[in-house]
């Protein structure tokens, strides 16, 4: 199976996480005209107490966020606003590992009014380009992880302030 859900915390069951991160993976490996069934990810549906645990062991950050990636592998291109290697099926077959707050995420979204469904497929989406090595750490590199990120969310029909 290409996604690989694992529920820490029973909230998640309820709100769809599984079928919330097939259909955001199926999304990205379609923009980037991937065969899905080539590759794989490893999804943690927990809550703040075991993400915050994360951050702060992977991290040094003591604070709860709302979800983490762990690559399998270092993609990062090596000049800034430019795209990472593709992958390669035969040797990035399992692509990495993401872990997602339900308390954070619930929070986010109803503070300013956001499906929640929506909120997790796009921070799951965010997850998941970080797996690929895109990232957000300059200007030029956050430029283009938005757009990308954007135009994913559009092939959804969902604008980025969720308002399909």
């Amino acid at each position: 199976m290409p996604v690989e859900v694992l529920i820490e915390e029973e909230a998640w069951n309820l709100q769809g996480l599984s079928r919330i991160s097939l259909e955001a993976f199926r999304e990205v490996m379609l923009y980037f005209e991937y065969d899905q069934s080539e590759f794989e990810v490893s999804i943690l549906g927990c809550g703040d107490k075991k993400i915050k645990a994360l951050n702060e062991g992977f991290l040094l950050k003591d604070s709860v966020t709302n979800v983490l990636s762990w690559p399998a592998r270092e993609r990062r291109p090596e000049m800034a606003g430019t795209l990472p290697t593709r992958l390669d099926h035969t040797i990035d077959m399992f692509v990495g590992d993401i872990a997602i707050s339900y308390e954070t995420c619930w929070h986010e979204a109803t503070k300013v009014g956001k499906n929640f469904a929506l909120h997790v497929s796009h921070l799951l989406i965010h997850g998941m380009l970080h797996l690929m090595g895109f990232d957000h750490q300059n200007d030029a590199d956050a430029t283009v992880m938005e757009r990308i990120e954007t135009e994913i969310l559009g092939k959804m029909d969902v604008d980025e302030r969720y308002g399909s």
